[in-house]
C-alpha cells in the first residue's frame, strides 16, 4: 500500500495532493475504520515527501473528521459511511431516447463539435476570428483586478444582481450614449457574452408568426439559436453596402415577421459595413412594417478608417423598437464573458427576470474587472494599438487575396476577417479538403447561409495568423483553387 502515490502537479501544494490521495483510499475502503495510519515520519518515507507535508495533510484530515488522533498512540481512520458491499441495482439509461428535440438539434447545429479540424499542429488556420492573445493588455487587466478586489473584494465574491454590476451598467450606458444612442426610456442588462443575451431576447419574444428576417449570409450562432428557438429564418441577400432593400421589402410584403436580426457594422461573415443612407432607409422600412430589430453591434470598434456610421438604435432616436446587443469579446478579452442588452425599459424588466431564472447573474468579478479597466481609461489606448495591428493584417490579407485568388469576389471593409465568393459551380468544401491535406484550413461559407446556399464561398479569419502564414496559406489556397477551377472548365 501507498506505493502508487506520485506528485501529479509540481505547482500545487504537496500536502493537498497527499490529503486527496489518502481521502481516496478511505473512500474506497482501502483504509478501514479504526485502522492505524503510519506515523508522519514513516509516511513521509513511504510517499517520498517531507514530514511537514504529512503533518499538514494529517491535520487537514483530522479537521475534516476523516481521521482521529489518540494521544501517544498515533492517527487512526475515522468511521466513514460507505455504500453497502452487497450488489446494488444497476440503473442504466439509454440517454439517446431520453434527450429532447432541442438537445438533438443543438448537437446537429454544433459547428464546434462537428466542425473543421486542423490536420496537424503546424497547420495555418484561417478559421478563427477571435482576437490575437499576443495583443492582450495583461498588465492593466491585472491592475484592474487588484484595484477592484482591494476596494470591494468581499462584495465581488458574493452573489451579484441579475441585472448586472451597477457601476458597469452606468459606464456602458454612457458608452452607448457616445455612439449617439438616445437613452430616455431605455435600460441595460449585463449578460454572459453576446450569445446569452441573444438567447434571452429570443426566449422573451412571442412566436406569433414564428418567423424572423436577417441578412443572408449571417452570423451562424444567430441561425443556430433561431432554429433552436423554433423560428423560421428568411435571409435577404446583401449588396456591397448592406442588405438589399428591394428584396427586403418584397419579403415584408409577403408575410409577417416577429423580428429582424441585423449586423450593420463589419457584418459576419461578409465584413460589409451598411452605408449610412441604407441604415436610414432600412429603419424607415422597419418602422413602416412595425418589425422590432435586434441589432448586433459586432466589431463596431474595429474600424480602420475615420468614418463611422451610427448604430441602428441611434437612428431610431427615442423609438423603442431596437434591441442592441453589445460585447467586447472580439475587441478586448473573450475570456471575460461580459456582454449587454440595451433596450426598452419594460423589455429589460422581462429579460432581467429570465436572466435571474437561468443563471442568477453574470460573474461579478468579470464585470468588475471590465468596469475598472474601462474606468481607468485603457480601452481607447488598447484599441489604438489593436486597430494598428489588425489593419496591417487586414490590408495584407486583401493584397494576398487579390494576388493569389484574383477570380474570387472579395468583400470585407474591416473587422477580423474577409469573405470570398467564387463562381457558382465552385465548391469550397472540395477546396478545403485539398488544402487541409497541405496544412491549411478555412471556414466554408455555406454555414452562414439561411437557405442552403453559399457552397462557393469562404471566410478568411486573419486575426491570429502571422503575416508570413497569411501569404503562405493564401498562396496554397490560390494554387489549389486554380487546379479545381481547371477541372471544372
Amino acid at each position: 500500500m501507498f506505493n502508487d502515490f506520485k506528485i501529479q502537479d509540481e505547482d500545487r501544494p504537496a500536502y493537498i495532493q497527499v490529503k486527496e490521495y489518502l481521502k481516496r483510499l478511505i473512500a474506497k475502503g482501502a483504509l478501514q475504520e479504526n485502522q492505524k495510519l503510519p506515523s508522519t515520519r514513516e509516511m513521509s518515507v513511504l510517499l517520498a515527501v517531507s514530514r511537514n507535508t504529512i503533518l499538514a495533510a494529517y491535520t487537514d484530515l483530522e479537521e475534516e473528521g476523516l481521521i482521529y488522533v489518540l494521544k501517544g498512540k498515533g492517527s487512526y481512520v475515522a468511521g466513514v459511511h460507505r455504500t453497502p458491499e452487497e450488489p446494488q441495482p444497476s440503473l442504466q439509461t439509454d440517454w439517446s431516447t431520453r434527450v429532447s428535440g432541442y438537445a438533438r438539434k443543438a448537437v446537429e447545429l454544433d459547428r464546434m463539435k462537428n466542425g473543421i479540424r486542423a490536420p496537424r499542429r503546424s497547420s495555418i488556420s484561417f478559421t478563427s476570428i477571435a482576437p490575437d492573445e499576443q495583443l492582450f493588455d495583461l498588465d492593466h487587466v491585472k491592475r484592474a483586478f487588484l484595484d477592484r478586489m482591494a476596494l470591494e473584494g468581499h462584495v465581488l465574491l458574493n452573489y451579484g444582481y441579475a441585472k448586472g454590476y451597477k457601476p458597469l451598467i452606468e459606464l456602458l450606458k454612457r458608452y452607448m450614449e457616445q455612439k449617439g444612442v438616445e437613452l430616455e426610456g431605455k435600460d441595460l442588462l449585463i449578460t454572459s457574452g453576446f450569445t446569452e443575451g441573444f438567447d434571452i431576447v429570443l426566449s422573451a419574444l412571442n412566436r406569433k408568426h414564428g418567423a424572423v428576417l436577417c441578412e443572408n449570409p449571417t452570423h451562424q450562432t444567430a441561425i443556430k439559436n433561431f432554429k433552436l428557438n423554433g423560428f423560421d429564418v428568411t435571409g435577404i441577400e446583401m449588396e456591397h453596402d448592406g442588405i438589399h432593400l428591394g428584396k427586403l421589402k418584397e419579403a415584408l410584403m409577403e408575410r409577417a415577421y416577429d423580428c429582424a436580426y441585423l449586423v450593420p457594422s463589419y457584418h459576419n461573415p461578409t465584413g460589409i459595413v451598411t452605408s449610412p443612407a441604407k441604415r436610414i432607409a432600412l429603419m424607415k422600412l422597419m418602422a413602416e412594417y412595425q418589425i422590432p430589430v435586434i441589432e448586433d453591434g459586432f466589431n463596431e470598434e474595429l474600424r480602420y478608417s475615420s468614418s463611422h456610421a451610427l448604430p441602428l438604435m441611434a437612428i431610431a432616436g427615442r423609438g423603442n423598437g431596437v434591441i442592441y446587443l453589445g460585447s467586447f469579446s472580439k475587441v478586448l478579452f473573450p475570456g471575460l464573458r461580459v456582454g449587454w442588452v440595451l433596450a426598452d425599459k419594460q423589455l429589460i424588466d422581462y429579460l432581467e427576470s429570465i436572466k435571474r431564472a437561468r443563471s442568477i447573474h453574470t460573474s461579478t468579478i468579470d464585470q468588475a474587472i471590465l468596469y475598472q479597466y474601462l474606468h481607468n481609461g485603457h480601452l481607447d489606448k488598447y484599441l489604438k494599438r489593436a486597430r494598428s495591428e489588425y489593419k496591417k493584417k487586414y490590408e495584407w490579407t486583401r493584397q494576398c487575396c487579390v494576388k493569389y485568388l484574383p477570380d474570387a469576389r472579395l468583400s470585407g471593409d474591416g473587422g477580423l476577417h474577409l469573405f470570398l465568393e467564387f463562381a457558382p459551380e465552385f465548391d469550397t468544401h472540395e477546396l478545403l479538403e485539398s488544402c487541409s491535406e497541405q496544412g491549411v484550413v478555412f471556414t466554408p461559407g455555406d454555414m452562414f447561409y439561411t437557405d442552403g446556399g453559399g457552397r462557393n464561398t469562404m471566410r478568411i479569419g486573419f486575426s491570429r495568423v502571422s503575416l508570413e502564414d497569411i501569404e503562405e496559406g493564401l498562396r496554397i489556397i490560390g494554387e489549389t483553387a486554380r487546379k479545381i477551377a481547371r477541372k471544372l472548365a
